[in-house]
């Protein structure tokens, strides 16, 4: 059995490190991840992972991990920016208000299909022009939902989170732990 990651992402990675999961290989799905009409941000984000789970080229007894996260400001889905533009209205728009972070995870093995969303409430400080511009200055805006990663300089931006700070960065570590071993995968093995 192997575990393959349909992610590029390198947070992803660190946080599976975290619990001592290293996967056999990475394998980013390539999907279409525009939202269709009307989509609401959860069921977004859930499709988006399955579909992503379901992409990934992967034999019977393999386990494919995915994961997708999706700002939610309101009803708007807000991706992973196209420019600076795009990621400074993004942060203009979330500016002293509550926004939630949705990140659902699914893994496949065989024909089969597990998975979690989770649901974190996070606010934004109410942000100065200077403020949003040193931020876009640092490039860490670039390919994270919402135009930003909280465990990056942006962290100095969000004096609140309710829920899964690992769901935030983009893995929910307890909901991930408990999908895997329902998938057979051993975590807290003995003796490792």
């Amino acid at each position: 059995m192997q575990l393959i990651l349909g992610s590029a992402s390198p947070r992803r990675r660190d946080l599976l490190a975290q619990i001592g999961v290293v996967p056999d290989d990475i394998r980013p799905a390539d999907i279409d991840e525009t939202p269709q009409s009307r989509e609401l941000p959860r069921p977004y984000c859930l499709r988006m992972a399955c579909e992503k789970a379901r992409a990934v080229a992967a034999g019977e007894g393999d386990i494919v991990l995915a994961a997708d996260t999706t700002v939610a400001l309101g009803r708007r889905i807000l991706g992973k920016p196209e420019d600076a533009a795009q990621a400074r209205g993004f942060l203009a728009a979330m500016s002293g208000r509550r926004h939630r972070v949705i990140t659902a995870v699914a893994l496949r093995k065989g024909a089969r299909l597990w998975h979690r969303d989770v649901v974190t409430s996070v606010r934004m400080k109410s942000l100065s022009q200077d403020e949003i511009d040193g931020y876009i200055a640092t490039g860490d805006w670039q390919g994270k939902a919402g135009g930003y990663g909280i465990q990056g300089p942006a962290g100095a931006l969000i004096p609140w989170i309710g829920g899964s700070f690992t769901a935030v960065v983009g893995l929910p570590l307890a909901e991930t732990s408990a999908l895997l071993q329902a998938a057979g995968y051993p975590i807290w093995k003995s003796g490792t």
